[in-house]
């Protein structure tokens, strides 16, 4: 057994939480294991788990192996797997996080698509608008719609989002239609996110910006409810284009305050830059490009 299947090893001990159920999960004596352990710890004159009767517990020297070795596994993995299934079907799992709003309204048949294309890679997508953690969440990509790419990781920009104030004909005539921004602050507004005040910018046309700060009547997390809560005419909101431009095109919704843009949001396919992408990672980067 070379060093590469000794750190294997050392890494499945450690996730497993025990000799014998990795011995078990290799279907190979847990002598053979507790050997191997033997011989890495002699080979690194250092105890890497403390393993005294009645005590199993990874040591300090041990966890730091654990750390460097199980990145180090993964990339042989991936190399192996690429260069001896260089000519088979792209396969294995695949674990994503989009924002659930846009993977559902604008994404879903791209997600389709890809699937009907490889059809050997087991998707797990997580829909949900959370932050999720890439270093230590399992998840090959995130996902993100944010005004500025995230520099800790590496983050392809694959489109952009426009956004439009806007509500429906009946509210406008009912409340009547904002001829500035100051006149917003009579009107309900309708707020994307999970705090009691809200904070809107615009630009100008000489590109200055401009923000009116205010109390929603309503504020949620979730874009879809807001568009039909403005197409129930209950007030104005700002809206993406994956949920708006449809209501737009059919007059359910109207577009307000044309002199003022408000700056788009871009999509971003981010991933750990520690991480090597694999053949499905490669694959999947490619099929999300979205048109502009």
């Amino acid at each position: 057994m070379g060093q590469m299947e000794d750190l294997k090893l050392y890494v499945l001990v450690v996730e497993q939480g025990s000799i014998s159920k990795a011995a078990s999960n290799l279907r190979i004596a847990k002598s053979a294991v507790s050997r191997r352990i033997s011989i890495l710890e002699e080979r690194y004159s250092s105890v890497l788990i403390d393993r005294t009767p009645g005590k199993w517990e990874i040591t300090k020297v041990g966890l730091d192996l654990y750390q460097r070795s199980r990145a180090l596994v993964a990339e042989f993995e991936e190399v192996n797997e690429d260069f001896t299934s260089l000519h088979a079907q792209i396969s294995g799992p695949l674990n994503i996080s989009i924002p659930r709003d846009f993977g559902l309204n604008y994404l879903r048949q791209k997600l389709f698509e890809f699937q009907g294309k490889y059809p050997n890679i087991k998707l797990s997508i997580d829909f949900d608008d959370r932050f999720v953690d890439l270093e230590t969440e399992n998840y090959d990509f995130a996902v993100r719609i944010t005004a500025q790419a995230d520099n800790k990781h590496i983050s392809k920009r694959i489109g952009a989002i426009r956004r439009y104030l806007c509500a429906s004909p009946e509210y406008l005539s009912l409340s009547g239609t904002p001829q500035n921004l100051e006149d917003l602050q009579a009107h309900s507004l309708l707020h994307y996110g999970n705090t009691k005040r809200g904070n809107w910018t615009f630009q100008t046309s000489n590109r200055k910006e401009k923000s009116i700060k205010f109390s929603p009547i309503i504020s949620s997390n979730s874009g879809q409810f807001l568009g039909e809560a403005a197409l129930n005419n209950i007030g104005i909101s700002i809206l993406p284009d994956f949920i708006a431009d449809k209501y737009i095109e059919t007059g359910q919704l109207k577009t307000i305050l044309p002199q003022f843009s408000l700056s788009p949001y871009e999509i971003y396919l981010t991933h750990l830059g520690s991480r090597r992408l694999n053949r499905r990672m490669r694959a999947f980067s490619s099929a999300l490009e979205l048109e502009q």
